[in-house]
């Protein structure tokens, strides 16, 4: 194994991570040079047309490194082969789990920092979650070809942030290739082989047979379940009978292989090694991220696994035709395969009709998950507005947890509310505290603490509900420091929270799918915004509709969206007057029959823009 180095890469979010990917698999000759395309790992075309890593993608190089010359050794001998692990993990602090999992399977890490933005938030919480996986760090500084380089500044926030000589720090270009090769020699001078993680109750035969950790895995209609895993201990090949340790589920290897970077088959996987097994499990449940897989009536003890992912945001889908509800069934089930933190469950509305409420990571992940049910399943759907987990405490005395709106109680029901909190580290240039601080103030965030980061740059501290962190707070934080912000965070305990349900009524029925959770000092202004938004993008009916805002017990805005017009006299000409006031008569009866009794239709598009923030 003194061969194999595994390794992922860890930056934020476009600091040039799948272009220097890309580099390693032209250097190592993994990919055909007519084959090469940019960001050859992110498989997904969600993920090139957006330029981010969204799905981690492990993928084997062989590289051939010839040695410093020593005394001892000839030099002729110096030329060794290595197996290169790579894992590429997404940069988006909404998949920030995806990159849990990669960091188990590895020995060592590249901390890639950009040369033109610095050191960033997400980079510090990455960082952290690495040193407590005791991995190996290889600092690198990438773009140093950008003429908005700044090279000599980032390379002291990096030798800072390590505590570190900055002559051990690389520089690199993806773009031009400068540097790669040395980075990549770097990982194997510097990244430990794997070693072998023998169980304390494991006997001498025990240790012997395989024993692996799964961090991954996606569906196949004709082989099943493919699970994607680190192997610490032993040997897999095909027709290995084998088992997953938490189910007891068992199975015959029917494929093993690694990934370069499509699955290709091998004759067995070694210890040390990152690859693929093909169950042929075709029921869903028995394969898990996080589980061991051991020889079949092994009693070695499992591999320390991930914790659960837990949802950040929730927000219903629904089909825009219920035919489709089964598909959309099918689609999320196929979708959950490949996307382990994506959680659902079946629910219903007396106007939308069957559907399922989606836990997710954040605002980014729900906004990927419905494009790729879309575009994947081919479905309409209608998206509900995204919400966070409240306790509530009735005055009957029961205590329930809440993730739907539209299931919050009613406001005279209400003795107490809970909320999440979140830590967050907001890291931004020292001139844009002033704007930053409005902002803070406006999302109830309470600061603890401000600290030098570099020069011209501070590390802001705050306390903030989710609830407000999922109120647009990226996009606006981005916006006063013109991009040059960067938020991380931490979930925090439940605090005591005064806020209150806001449902809009359109034509007297309240619309599920709009109810939303507010503060109840901006309940008012919130009702307002809310009903002008719906005014202005709702098409007219054929009736007169009102629009209202209520929450607090009470209507707090209302607008009358007027009804379409039509002139029913334009097809006479002439003739007795009386003729047109009857045929204007029995249109206005009509109209009002059709206010009693009419449905009010409300197109797909409509619940995406009032989804969509403005604000």
């Amino acid at each position: 194994m003194r061969h194999i180095r595994n390794f992922s890469i860890i930056a934020h979010i476009d600091h040039g991570k799948s272009t220097l990917a890309d580099r390693f698999l032209e250097i190592t000759h993994t990919i055909e040079q007519r084959k090469m395309r940019e960001q050859v790992l992110d498989s997904m075309d969600l993920e090139r047309e957006r330029g981010i890593t969204i799905k981690m993608q492990p993928v084997r190089m062989h590289y051939s490194y010839r040695r410093a010359p020593s005394a001892t050794v000839a030099e002729g001998a110096l030329l060794e082969d290595y197996e290169l692990n790579l894992i590429d993990t997404p940069g988006h602090i909404d998949f920030s789990y995806e990159v849990s999992r990669a960091l188990t399977a590895v020995e060592g890490t590249i901390l890639l920092v950009d040369a033109t933005q610095g050191v960033q938030a997400q980079t510090l919480t990455t960082l952290r979650s690495a040193r407590e996986l005791g991995l190996v760090i290889v600092p690198a500084i990438s773009k140093i070809d950008s003429p908005l380089a700044n090279v000599d500044d980032v390379t002291a926030q990096v030798a800072k942030l390590l505590e570190i000589d900055p002559a051990t720090i690389l520089f690199c270009s993806g773009k031009t290739g400068e540097g790669v090769e040395a980075l990549l020699q770097a990982v194997i001078e510097r990244v430990p082989p794997p070693r072998e993680e023998i169980g304390k109750a494991s006997a001498n035969l025990a240790s012997q047979l395989p024993r692996a950790l799964i961090f991954d895995f996606q569906y196949s209609d004709h082989q099943g379940v493919i699970v994607f895993l680190r192997l610490f201990e032993g040997v897999i090949k095909k027709g290995d009978a084998l088992e997953f340790a938490a189910s007891d589920k068992k199975f015959v290897a029917l494929e093993v292989g690694t990934f370069s970077p499509k699955p290709t088959p091998r004759a067995e996987l070694g210890s040390g090694s990152i690859g693929y097994v093909v169950t042929g499990i075709k029921e869903p449940g028995f394969a898990r991220v996080g589980d061991t897989i051991h020889a079949r009536g092994s009693n070695s003890l499992p591999l320390a696994g991930y914790a659960e992912p837990r949802p950040v945001v929730w927000a219903s889908v629904y089909p825009e035709s219920q035919d489709d509800f089964t598909a959309l069934r099918q689609a999320l089930t196929r979708l959950r395969l490949s996307d382990s933190s994506l959680s659902f469950e079946e629910e219903s509305s007396g106007m939308l009709g069957r559907g399922f409420r989606c836990g997710l990571l954040g605002m980014l992940h729900l906004e990927i998950v419905t494009e790729r049910l879309r575009r994947e399943a081919n479905l309409s759907l209608v998206v509900t507005t995204p919400t966070i987990t409240y306790e509530v405490e009735l005055k009957s005395g029961e205590r329930v947890s809440v993730y739907s709106p539209p299931q919050f109680p009613e406001y005279g029901d209400i003795a107490k509310v809970w909320e999440p909190y979140v830590a967050a580290e907001i890291l931004v240039p020292a001139e844009y505290v002033g704007p930053v601080t409005p902002l803070l103030y406006e999302h109830e965030a309470v600061i603890e603490s401000t600290e030098n980061f570099s020069e011209g740059r501070l590390i802001i501290k705050v306390v903030m509900p989710l609830r407000e962190l999922m109120r647009n707070f990226f996009d606006k934080m981005k916006s006063v420091t013109q991009g040059y912000a960067s938020i991380s965070y931490d979930l925090r305990e439940l605090r005591e929270a005064e806020v209150a349900r806001l449902d809009l009524l359109v034509a007297d029925e309240p619309v599920a799918a709009f109810t939303r959770i507010v503060a109840k000092h901006r309940a008012y202004e919130e009702a307002v915004a809310a009903v002008e938004k719906l005014y202005k993008i709702l098409p007219r009916q054929l009736f007169t509709t009102k629009i209202q805002g209520q929450a607090l017990g009470r209507i707090l805005s209302s607008k009358t969206l007027s009804a379409m017009s039509k002139d029913v006299t334009q097809h006479m000409y002439g003739g007795d007057i009386t003729r047109k006031m009857k045929l204007r008569e029995k249109q206005k009866k009509g109209k009002k029959r059709m206010l009693n009794r009419g449905r009010v239709n409300i197109p797909e598009e409509v619940f995406l823009k009032m989804v969509k923030s403005d604000a």
